[in-house]
């Protein structure tokens, strides 16, 4: 994917050179009608592998006159993972303009994840990342390595989700709008699924252990409840407030975005045992984007930051939902963290799992030139950044903390070099990263980012991780 993604540039800037188009030109001229963009997801990732399919933005600007932004908005997906083998599906709708004075955000999503990961629960206090090398290395001996007897991937488990969620926002001031919503999620947990080796043909030991994970060391500790430990359904309803003056939406030059609301479940469960677990979470999020007066002929440098804070105030998370991180708008497909593309970058994914998490992003949206081609308008752009965050709730510590001492209860005896499940100690560490991005953008909405990142925390280091999709990350 970086030399598809350095073809394009490339071949952009070339072009660029013969169709140069100042920052003023490209906002005085109205895009009208239709826009469409279309790229294979020929992406790669040290989660899930390299992936292919195809994704892309439908634009409809009507007659221009509410350019850069669209009246209506379609983003779909559908691609396959060659490590995680896990298929992506996905349609979603967003408009302003649908209905008069509301906004309207729905989308349907379904993922099948044989091979997903599963690092335990509050981060850093996962493992004892100074008693053993083999959690923090970024080999990962242990997750999926078929060159013991049996194989091991310690760290597997399989997973199927459906959501369908539809969002709302409405006017109740000039940049105050309140905002309401409903989603509904369906999960299927089991054991680590993998065709490749899943076969045990003439007696040989080709198949993965699945005692050997630490999905179910959790089970066993009771960390994860038996009633929960096979999926479940969640309808989840949010409430709140949303303030925004943004110039652009996409990427905004100036401006505040500001959310507050409470995301619930007064059902969640599993129809199948009958078990119940309600609950409610309170989030916050400020996002301030400051126009850095420099007049570079692209346009000026854009300094960008979000103050974000999540957390369960009432009733516990069925551990199927706690990997969620509800938003209004949904920019991006996936909207799990903590860690990849959605939070921290640099971080696994969905490396902390807890039940509250306040972060921090701050970047510097830099436009390096902007051009036209076969009538459209793009730009390219630097984004060094920076994210650190920590958690402010645990998830099921009691339970966690009862069992450190109990050596039945150690990593894998011989691969972990008696590396403890869980330490206590860490769990308020800070997590932090640092990176940089590289955007190309048509017509100031459809945007292809690729960043590279580095985690600085010990035993959360994912070697040089890299992020290629679309959008800016908020």
């Amino acid at each position: 994917m970086k030399k598809i993604f350095s073809i394009i540039i490339i071949s952009a800037l070339a072009a660029g050179m013969a169709f140069t188009a100042s920052a003023e030109e490209q906002e005085k001229e109205m895009k009208k009608g239709w826009s469409f963009g279309v790229l294979p997801t020929a992406t790669f990732s040290a989660d899930n592998g390299f992936q292919a399919g195809a994704f892309g933005d439908v634009y409809y600007y009507g007659d221009g006159s509410t350019y850069p932004d669209p009246l209506h908005k379609i983003s779909w997906e559908g691609s396959y993972f060659t490590k995680s083998q896990r298929m992506r599906l996905y349609l979603a709708y967003d408009s302003k303009y649908l209905i008069p004075g509301m906004r309207v955000n729905a989308s349907v999503t379904y993922m099948n994840d044989p091979l997903y990961s599963f690092w335990g629960f509050n981060g850093p206090a996962a493992f004892d990342s100074g008693v053993s090398k083999s959690f923090t290395s970024v080999e990962y001996p242990l997750w999926g390595n078929r060159t013991f007897n049996p194989n091991i991937n310690y760290y597997g488990m399989s997973r199927q989700m459906l959501r369908v969620l539809a969002n709302f926002q409405g006017r109740i001031t000039d940049n105050l709008n309140w905002a309401a919503g409903v989603n509904f999620w369906n999960w299927t947990l089991a054991d680590m699924r993998d065709p490749a080796v899943d076969a045990n043909k003439d007696g040989n030991k080709t198949n993965y252990s699945h005692d050997l994970t630490l999905l179910n060391k959790y089970k066993a500790i009771g960390a994860i409840k038996p009633e929960e430990a096979g999926g479940g359904m969640s309808v989840e309803l949010n409430a709140g407030f949303v303030f925004d003056t943004r110039d652009i939406e996409a990427a905004p030059n100036k401006g505040i975005w500001a959310e507050a609301y409470l995301n619930g479940a007064p059902y969640a469960g599993n129809p199948a045992n009958g078990s119940y677990s309600p609950y409610l979470k309170a989030c916050v999020y400020f996002r301030h984007y400051i126009s850095i007066p420099i007049h570079i002929p692209a346009g000026d440098p854009v300094f960008a930051y979000r103050l974000a804070w999540q957390q369960t105030i009432a009733g516990e998370t069925p551990f199927y939902m706690i990997q969620n991180n509800p938003l209004l708008v949904q920019r991006n497909m996936i909207s799990e963290g903590f860690g990849s593309s959605n939070t921290i970058r640099g971080l696994r994914e969905n490396r902390i799992l807890a039940e509250g998490m306040a972060w921090a992003n701050t970047e510097l949206r830099v436009k390096l030139v902007n051009f036209k081609l076969f009538n459209q308008y793009f730009y390219v752009a630097l984004n060094p950044f920076f994210d650190a965050g920590i958690i402010t709730k645990a998830y099921r510590a009691d339970v966690l903390n009862k069992v450190i001492e109990d050596t039945a209860l150690l990593g894998i005896d011989g691969y972990t070099g008696g590396s403890t499940i869980y330490n206590p100690d860490n769990l308020k560490k800070l997590i932090y990263s640092g990176g940089l991005g590289l955007k190309l953008a048509m017509n100031q909405n459809f945007i292809v980012s690729a960043e590279l990142a580095k985690c600085f925390t010990p035993g959360l280091d994912a070697g040089l991780w890299i992020g290629i999709g679309i959008n800016y990350q908020f």
